[in-house]
This record gives C-alpha cells, sequence and structure tokens, in this order.
C-alpha cells in the first residue's frame, strides 16, 4: 500500500471521513481531497440551522433503514458496520460531545457546525491527507496497468491507484458524469426534502406558526407523514412536510409539484372523533364564542381560520351551533384539502433522490462492481434519508466503509 496516491472527489462530510478513515489505516498512501471550490465541508456548515444536526439517536439498524426512502436495503448490512453509536464515539474520542434533543437529532454540545467542521479537519491533517482546494476533478479513465488518469478543473493531469467520489448530489457536479464514462447507470436526480407552497386563504398571512402534531398525506399515492407543520410564507413546511417530500421524492417530481395535499391538524384523529370533542364543547363552554376557543392544541389564528372555512360566523356560540356547522368544522379539522403549486428547496437541507445506482456497488466496501479501484460515498449514491441528522450518518457510514474499503485495495 506504500507510495499509493488515492484521490478523493470532494470534500464534504462523505470525502472527509472517507479520507480519514484511509490515511489511519493505510498512513504510507499519499491521500488526496479535491474540492472544487474553495469552501470545504460547506454543507456541513450552514446545516441544522448553524448547529449540524450530525446524526441521529437511533441504534438499532433495522429502525434506522426505515428512515431512507431509497437506500434501506443496502445500507442495513452498512449500518451493522457503521452506525449512529459508532458516529457518536468517534466524535467523543476527538474531543467532540453530542447532546440528544426530544425528537431524536443529536447536535454539538456547543450547538456550533463549526465544532464538527474544525474537528473533521483537524482529524485529516493530524492523519496526513492532502486537501485541494478550487481544483474539482473533471474526468477519469481506467488505464490498462490499474489505476485512473484523472484530469483536474486546473487542467493538471492526476493519477490515482483508487479513486473514491464523493462529490454529493448536486446535478452540476462531475461526479456523475466520471461514474457514468467508468460504466455507471446513473439514476436522474431529482430534489427530495423540499417545502410546499400553498396560496390558500386559510393559511395566509399566517407564517410561523406551527401545529406540533398534525398529518399530511397525498391519498393518491399512498403517501403519509405524521409530524411537526410550519406554515410558511409561501406555504408549508415543518418536519411532516419534509419527510412526506422524501418518501414522495419522484413521484411529486413527475406531477411538476402540482398535487392535492390532504391535512390533519388534530394529530390523526378520525372525523368522529373530532366531531365527539366538538360536540363537547356545546356542554362544557355553551356561551364561549366558537371562534374564540380552539381545541386540540389549534394555534387560535389558525382556528379562527378554519371556523371561517367551516361557514361559521364570528359571532356564533357553541350552544348555537348546528350539526351541519360541526360537521363542516370537523371536516376541515381532519381532511382539509390544499392545492399544492410548487415546491421550495428547505434552507439547508439540500437532498436529492438519485444517483448511481446501488446494485452495480458492494456495500461492504462501497467499491464499483464494475470498475476495480472506483469508489462511493455519500449523496452521489441513489440514497437519501429524511430529515433528523439521517442523510449525514449515511455520508459518515459510507464513507467509512469507503475508506477502509481504499486501505484494504490491491491493485
Amino acid at each position: 500500500m506504500s507510495e499509493r496516491n488515492i484521490a478523493i472527489a470532494g470534500g464534504g462530510a462523505a470525502g472527509f471521513f472517507a479520507a480519514i478513515a484511509c490515511a489511519e489505516l493505510a498512513p504510507q498512501a499519499r491521500i488526496t481531497i479535491f474540492e472544487a471550490t474553495a469552501h470545504p465541508l460547506a454543507k456541513v456548515s450552514v446545516s441544522g440551522g448553524g448547529r449540524c444536526n450530525v446524526t441521529h439517536a437511533c441504534f438499532e439498524p433495522r429502525d434506522l433503514v426505515k428512515r431512507y426512502p431509497r437506500g434501506h436495503r443496502e445500507l442495513l448490512g452498512a449500518f451493522h458496520r457503521w452506525q449512529p453509536r459508532d458516529t457518536v464515539a468517534w466524535f467523543s474520542q476527538r474531543g467532540v460531545e453530542l447532546k440528544t434533543e426530544p425528537d431524536g437529532r443529536m447536535f454539538p454540545v456547543t450547538d456550533s457546525s463549526q465544532t464538527i467542521v474544525d474537528c473533521l479537519k483537524a482529524a485529516a491533517e493530524h492523519a496526513g491527507v492532502q486537501l485541494r482546494l478550487r481544483c474539482g476533478l473533471v474526468s477519469a479513465a481506467r488505464i490498462q496497468s490499474g489505476g485512473f488518469e484523472i484530469r483536474a478543473t486546473t487542467g493538471e493531469p492526476v493519477h490515482a491507484d483508487a479513486l473514491l467520489l464523493a462529490t454529493g448530489g448536486n446535478r452540476s457536479s462531475a461526479g456523475y458524469d466520471i461514474a457514468a464514462n467508468l460504466g455507471h447507470t446513473v439514476v436522474p436526480p431529482v430534489p427530495s426534502l423540499f417545502t410546499f407552497n400553498v396560496a390558500d386563504p386559510r393559511i395566509q398571512d399566517l407564517a410561523g406558526i406551527s401545529v406540533a402534531d398534525a398529518v399530511a398525506s397525498v391519498p393518491e399515492l399512498r403517501l403519509s407523514e405524521r409530524g411537526p407543520v410550519l406554515v410558511t410564507h409561501w406555504g408549508l413546511s415543518g418536519p411532516g412536510i419534509l419527510r412526506l417530500s422524501a418518501w414522495g421524492a419522484r413521484e411529486l417530481h413527475s406531477r411538476e409539484y402540482r398535487f392535492p395535499l390532504w391535512l390533519n391538524w388534530a394529530g390523526g384523529r378520525s372525523l368522529e372523533e373530532v366531531r365527539a370533542e366538538l360536540a363537547a364543547q356545546r356542554v362544557v363552554h355553551p356561551k364561549k364564542h366558537v371562534s374564540g376557543s380552539p381545541i386540540l392544541a389549534i394555534p387560535q389564528r389558525l382556528w379562527e381560520r378554519l371556523v371561517t372555512a367551516a361557514g361559521v360566523k364570528p359571532d356564533v356560540i357553541w350552544t348555537s351551533m348546528p350539526n351541519s356547522a360541526v360537521n363542516a368544522l370537523a371536516d376541515q379539522i381532519t381532511a382539509g384539502e390544499y392545492a399544492v403549486t410548487g415546491k421550495s428547496m428547505n434552507k439547508d437541507e439540500f437532498v436529492t433522490c438519485g444517483g448511481v445506482r446501488l446494485s452495480d456497488v458492494d456495500f461492504k466496501t462501497m467499491q464499483s462492481r464494475i470498475c476495480p479501484g472506483l469508489f462511493f460515498a455519500g449523496e452521489v449514491l441513489d440514497i437519501d434519508g429524511v430529515t433528523g441528522g439521517f442523510n449525514f450518518q449515511a455520508a459518515w457510514t459510507t464513507g467509512r466503509l469507503a475508506g477502509q474499503g481504499m486501505a484494504g485495495f490491491s491493485l
């Protein structure tokens, strides 16, 4: 392994983690990360609102893979080799402690993504990894004697005995072209983890209002997710919406992001249950105005909009509310239909559905089954997870396995 050259395309989470693992296992190898921009680990820096959602406190691989719309089968074995518990331990050994929030997301105790960036950079430097900035890889050809002849964006030729593509899911990166030219099939990438554009009087001017327990569904696609839903200036967001977008990424793309969305603001309670709740208000609060007494933890301003949409006038009190109005309001609460007319990318969650076809990759080593010496890690693969630290965990896992695979690779 001595004096061998290993080239890593992409200075993100997966690329750095792979480089560190490889360098620690094969200290005599020359390992170089080629990053096309001047800002390595840029996505790590901005993720989680600048706090970096490193991973998720889910330590059972069979449960963990359920958070991946694509790649769950292949990741099962991979997570038995490297999972969130290992990620937590890895950072802890390097002086970075993580904390778990109530929803399972894990962040550095500093609440600063710079802590993670500094840790990865320091570990790479300590392991002897070389970092080339403003120098991406444009093309690669496998030579008959083994290894690769690579051309960089600077025009210089690069020779590598092994090549890792960790260029992420950005369609403009060269990773997909290099993979395709080396014999791999690339599933066309489309956005995942996006918010919905909705122009509806029920939520207009309510930006910032959220419902902690709601169900968002697209019945015609048999998609449904339960979780917090946030009203934004342009429509709807929050974990429930983002998870729905991930599971329906390709189907929603095929509909050009125009589809009917159904919302149950009552946390999955049935129409009958909500009707009973509303009817009970006649007894408990007979003289109160319906519009001023929300139930089921629905925020006041949203409640007023739902009451209006049900045709209930502002001066109506509970005791004088007819059954037809109770039914209409229950319907608004449990099965309101909202027209989605487009999407917006979630501010710090640029994730794609698509990438290098998984069946052509050995998930024990992350090496290509088609082109010896070619490895993959991170979102360049057709893998994506829901929001909550799962995409970073896939990057840590595939990066670690790729690093180990490259360290053990022999021509």
